[in-house]
């Protein structure tokens, strides 16, 4: 089992991190943040030494995004680009693709986005339809397929996308990891027009016949689902460090207002109808945060079938956290909670994101019940 208490290089690091965070607020230019991140090395913190990065896993990235979110400026890319896809790359990749891709998502340079969900294969990822198939006189392969809800597109170099392949000795449909650059010939991306306040955007992609070189296959085209969870493990650990972020950013204005906001003779803070809830909020983020980097622990660790159950777990608990973080300090400033002024009417939205996205909370009881609990499927 790793540790869970933080070494003094982990506290440094979210020291440094949480004073980046702090000069760039609320009001954070992404691509300012993005840049500057990178500089300092917390982008692809990560990432393999030898391919430009800081050697280390997981559990560094998902404090940057943790104390990044903390500050009110997170970065939802972290998500995808050095977290999904640089861990694939790094872990399965080919040695040209480690040099072409990593050195650019460790310094900022590049960045690249996830693609896997579509309309018809949600959490169900064995529905998927995007094909691709391999043409004998070239060697080239051709994906045909429909994404949505894919992160970043606009501003990524290249998407990592999920498709399916048929097994010779079988017939039977695999996953596989496929590299499409932003402009290739028959890869359209349309932006979905959402109600939610976030830098970036979210797309529907079409693939029709994208022709691409055989290199462009990431891995084994037999490994499967080992390189696809590969890639879906970091993401729900840093989807909870997204949460408890945001969690945490909500509570403290709700903490600061409540010193300060005297109705009768005491700060409101005082009466414990506004205490209690608060002090429950900080308790829910903390214990969020503890099987967060046990996840993370267990991933960087090697225990990847460790690591998917409490990735899972994590995931759902930093969710729930900071859906009722946000509710509750929302609540506590009142007519005030829904003002620009105090930024926090927009993490509404926001936070149900974290219940929502990658996979949604009750996939993760399923999940749960029948891999941890041993109870029969009801799929």
């Amino acid at each position: 089992m790793p540790a869970i208490v933080e070494t003094e290089e982990h506290k440094a690091l979210r020291s440094a991190v949480a004073a980046l965070g702090r000069r760039h607020g609320r009001a954070y230019d992404r691509e300012a943040l993005w840049s500057e991140a990178a500089k300092l090395g917390y982008l692809g913190v990560n990432l393999p030494e030898e391919y430009g990065g800081g050697g280390g896993g997981i559990a560094e990235l998902s404090l940057v995004l943790e104390e990044l979110g903390a500050a009110g400026c997170p970065l939802l890319m972290m998500v995808v680009s050095p977290a999904i896809c640089g861990t694939v790359i790094a872990r399965f990749g080919t040695e040209d693709q480690k040099r072409r891709w990593l050195p650019g998502l460790a310094d900022g340079t590049r960045t690249m986005a996830f693609g896997i969900t579509e309309p018809d294969a949600g959490s169900n990822s064995h529905r998927i339809t995007t094909t691709a198939r391999r043409e004998e006189a070239t060697g080239d392969w051709l994906l045909t397929g429909r994404k949505v809800f894919i992160s970043g597109v606009d501003i990524a170099d290249a998407t990592l996308i999920v498709g399916r392949t048929a097994d010779a000795r079988t017939g039977s449909l695999k996953p596989c990891l496929f590299i499409v650059p932003r402009e290739t010939e028959g890869f359209r991306r349309r932006q979905i027009d959402m109600e939610l306040d976030a830098a970036e955007k979210q797309f529907e992609l079409t693939l029709d016949e994208v022709r691409l070189p055989a290199d462009a296959l990431v891995g084994d085209e037999d490994a499967g689902l080992l390189q696809l969870f590969a890639g879906l493990n970091p993401e729900r650990v840093m989807t909870a460090a997204f949460a408890i972020g945001m969690g945490r950013h909500a509570l403290a204005r709700a903490v600061e207002y409540a010193r300060e906001r005297t109705v009768w003779k005491a700060p409101i803070g005082a009466h414990q109808a506004i205490a209690h809830p608060l002090a429950q909020a900080h308790i829910d983020l903390e214990l969020a945060r503890l099987m967060m980097q046990k996840a993370a622990g267990l991933y960087d660790a090697g225990d990847d079938a460790g690591a998917g159950e409490a990735a899972n777990m994590a995931k759902y608990a930093a969710g729930e956290a900071c859906v009722r973080a946000v509710d509750q300090a929302v609540h506590t400033l009142g007519g005030n909670g829904l003002t620009r002024e105090f930024g926090l009417a927009s993490l509404i939205t926001a936070a149900r994101v974290s219940r929502i996205a990658p996979v949604s909370r009750e996939m993760i009881l399923n999940y749960v019940s029948h891999q941890t609990l041993g109870l029969p499927k009801s799929y």
